[in-house]
């Protein structure tokens, strides 16, 4: 019997108890007891992977009133606090222990402190309340891409949204036989009002101990911040993945449709607003996952496997015409949680959804009325900008029928995708590995945009759109990627930008037109197309992007456009060479061949702009 009997006894009843015995495992009896002793909760509650277990929390979260049902059967609203509506960075730390780095960039705390002061707000954080224990799965189960995970959380919302996101993995439990290698996590909402929201936001705490693969959460309800297996695993897995010798990226998964029913399978990295959700649901194409990847050497292939089973998605502007089918499983029966969105009359609107929406109904700021002023003089809108949707890729017309496969998929390519209004083209392929890794993913950008608070026009740095989510120094995680599948064949790697613009400040690139782009790497991957080189990479050939705007997207597509689009802007490239050196400059652990290939781009376009001037059209190289 276990060493825990009696303070388990006086908490779980004798199915829960059963349930957990079962997994013979001393390191989740030692996790679960000492919450119970810090948290202090009523009782606990074990759940498995039964479809009874998965409706049963469900129902907890609509009979704790964290949610509430809509008048679509299967669609529930949840509100976070007007305050608690994102993620937190400047709350969110590493717990380092004594001689541990991660480098300047990177928020961190001492491991005893941060973890005296989490432990202190989260000590009887639950009283009169039930403790939920839940079991998941990051990757596949019974898979190499595994990563059995243990949820600890007194909010019923909290474990319905993982079971939406993440496969079931009690029974995984039973797969690893007593081991301790999983991730932990301990979510408590605190103190709460009379709206049942966290209150204590000067308390807000989102720790990650790196000692021990355990993320610990208090005062705040925000998915971003409470949903530990998402953005927070990833900080875990990623240093799972350097030790282990694979990657854990920040990336979709897609199959792109070529001729004669062939398929190939991509992944892409893009800063948030660069296109990485619009790129991985193109029309006519196949989704695996849209945000998280894993990527190991599996029968002799760079393979990649999603993370996660569903979506927790930014609503606003989705629409009919732009999104289909996100607007069709939004409209329609099926297990679907908003959150921070307006509601009226049982029905759920948001910002650009591209129909008529109400004057008056709830969002996250209480009654709300059109014209509404907030505590910060501003008007409130008609739901937050960062108003979600959480649902299960199964619900999607367009998921690929290999998204379980517990092998993954053969990656055959790689997106790169940044914000710029002048420098990069719509699309391009790097010369090698080396080139792509350095010049295209080490050397993302994201211009802001009056969307964002502070100056327009800045470019913000983000290695492979993974720089805030970094658990190892940048150096580290650059050279890991040089690195990866060295001894098997590389995906190809290509760079895309929708956001050029012309000197009117108009767009380049139609909303659609990224269906093109990524038909032509597609048939870059198998040979199909012939390519221009250029100082900063392959560029399409006009003829192969005229056939496939017409195959595509049925229109004609001029010799000017692509002349626009794909014209070498030599000053801004080298301009963008300084921003991006400048930054590993800094970075210590830079590896010697990131400045090699850097040298060498710079080398190329200063050669062109000695023969050909500034800008040089495709059609002069």
């Amino acid at each position: 019997m276990t060493q825990y009997a009696e303070l388990f006894a006086s908490k779980l009843d004798k199915i829960s108890l059963e349930k957990l015995l079962a997994l013979k495992n001393a390191k989740l009896e030692s996790f679960l007891a000492d919450a119970i002793e810090l948290c202090q909760p009523a009782k606990v509650v074990v759940f498995d992977d039964s479809q009874a277990d998965i409706a049963r929390i469900r129902q907890l979260a609509l009979e704790n009133h964290e949610e509430a049902p809509l008048s679509t059967p299967g669609h529930t609203i949840h509100f976070d606090s007007a305050s608690d509506l994102a993620r937190d960075p400047k709350a969110t730390k590493y717990l380092l222990p004594p001689g541990v780095t991660l480098g300047k960039s990177l928020n961190a705390t001492g491991r005893e402190e941060g973890l005296a002061e989490i432990r202190g707000y989260l000590k009887g954080s639950m009283k009169d309340r039930t403790m939920i224990l839940c079991f998941l799965s990051l990757g596949p189960t019974e898979s190499q891409f595994s990563i059995p995970c243990a949820q600890i959380t007194d909010s019923g919302y909290v474990a319905h949204s993982e079971m939406l996101l993440y496969r079931p993995g009690y029974a995984q439990f039973r797969r690893i036989s007593g081991s301790g290698d999983f991730f932990r996590f301990l979510h408590s909402a605190g103190r709460v009002g009379p709206d049942l929201t966290s209150i204590d936001h000067d308390k807000r705490r989102i720790y990650i101990d790196i000692a021990e693969d355990m993320v610990y959460t208090v005062n705040t309800q925000y998915a971003g911040n409470t949903v530990g297996l998402k953005k927070l695993a990833l900080r875990l897995a990623i240093r799972k993945a350097d030790r282990e010798g694979w990657l854990a990226e920040h990336m979709f998964l897609m199959g792109v449709k070529g001729p004669n029913g062939r398929k190939t399978y991509f992944s892409g990295a893009y800063p948030s607003a660069c296109g990485k959700t619009s790129t991985a649901m193109v029309p006519g194409e196949t989704i695996i996952g849209d945000d998280l990847a894993y990527f190991k050497i599996i029968d002799g292939q760079i393979r990649a496997a999603n993370v996660e089973k569903g979506i927790f998605g930014i609503v606003e502007d989705v629409n009919a015409k732009d999104d289909p089918v996100i607007w069709n499983v939004l409209n329609n029966p099926g297990e679907v949680i908003f959150s921070n969105v307006l509601v009226k009359d049982g029905k759920p609107y948001w910002a650009g959804m591209g129909v008529p929406t109400p004057t008056e109904g709830k969002n996250s700021h209480g009654q709300w009325t059109q014209g509404k002023i907030g505590p910060n003089g501003k008007v409130i809108p008609i739901s937050d900008k960062n108003a979600r949707y959480t649902i299960s890729l199964s619900y999607l017309a367009n998921l690929d029928e290999q998204a379980n496969n517990p092998k993954g998929v053969a990656i055959e390519g790689i997106f790169y995708g940044g914000r710029d209004s002048d420098t990069w083209v719509p699309v391009q392929e790097s010369f090698d590995w080396a080139h792509g890794i350095v010049c295209y993913g080490a050397s993302l950008e994201s211009e802001s945009t009056g969307a964002t608070i502070g100056a327009t026009g800045v470019r913000n740095f983000d290695v492979m759109s993974i720089l805030q989510f970094l658990a190892i120094p940048v150096g580290k995680y650059v050279q890991n990627n040089l690195d990866f599948g060295k001894t098997v064949k590389r995906p190809r790697i290509f760079a895309t930008n929708y956001f050029l613009k012309n000197k009117q400040g108009q767009y380049l690139n139609g909303k659609l037109d990224k269906s093109v782009w990524i038909k032509w790497a597609e048939m870059r991957v198998h040979g199909d197309a012939d390519a221009i080189e250029g100082p900063t990479g392959n560029l399409p050939k006009y003829e192969d992007l005229a056939k496939l705007f017409k195959q595509v997207l049925k229109k004609d597509y001029t010799r000017q456009q692509y002349v626009e689009q794909f014209t070498v802007r030599i000053p801004e490239n080298l301009a963008k060479l300084d921003r991006i050196e400048k930054v590993y400059r800094e970075i210590t652990d830079t590896p010697a061949e990131v400045f090699k290939n850097l040298s060498a781009q710079r080398q190329r376009l200063l050669e062109l702009q000695k023969a050909k001037g500034d800008h040089v059209s495709p059609m002069d190289l």
